[in-house]
């Protein structure tokens, strides 16, 4: 974007605080499905904008991401591959965050968890399916055969084998 435009890719706590204003306003009923979905739109033109995005729209109160109005979902759809990746990591993180929760008995942060992954399926579920299927056998490989791009991914949070397993039936879990 040029100076001119005025509207530079946000930071992600930009993001987060313009996702969660948005948020706010589409929850009391002051923003359009419409025009909240612009403002999604310009989130996830960036990396850090859509990491924002997502950070507080899949773990937030608000019934948005359980429903997603149809605007935003063309939107999301419009963005491609950086919405897919981050979902699908999201999908990923939050399964093994689940499990971690259940073993340390934390059930508040288990059904936190868990509603991000439920959020996530759904979500990638309307999103374009053949760069969901392409992200998804990626880190299928990685999480139940422990090769390809995504095991540095896994490796890098420590992801233990039964987190592996976990994340392998969510996966496909998105296809059902």
């Amino acid at each position: 974007m040029t100076a001119d435009s005025g509207a530079s890719a946000p930071t992600f706590p930009q993001a987060m605080e313009q996702a969660a204003q948005g948020l706010a306003l589409w929850e009391a009923g002051e923003l359009s499905d419409e025009v909240l979905a612009d403002q999604v739109a310009h989130l996830v033109n960036s990396r850090d904008g859509a990491r924002g995005f997502f950070v507080v729209s899949l773990s937030s109160d608000s019934a948005l991401m359980d429903r997603p109005p149809e605007p935003l979902v063309l939107q999301l759809r419009q963005a491609g591959e950086g919405v897919v990746d981050l979902t699908a990591r999201n999908l990923a993180m939050s399964t093994a965050m689940a499990l971690h929760h259940q073993r340390s008995g934390d059930a508040t942060q288990q059904a936190r968890s868990e509603r991000v992954r439920d959020r996530s399926t759904e979500l990638l579920r309307q999103l374009d399916p053949n760069l969901v299927k392409q992200r998804l056998e990626v880190l299928l490989q990685a999480a139940g055969q422990a090769s390809g791009p995504d095991l540095d991914f896994l490796d890098r949070w420590g992801y233990d084998p039964e987190q592996r397993r976990a994340i392998s039936e969510a996966v496909l879990a998105v296809a059902s």
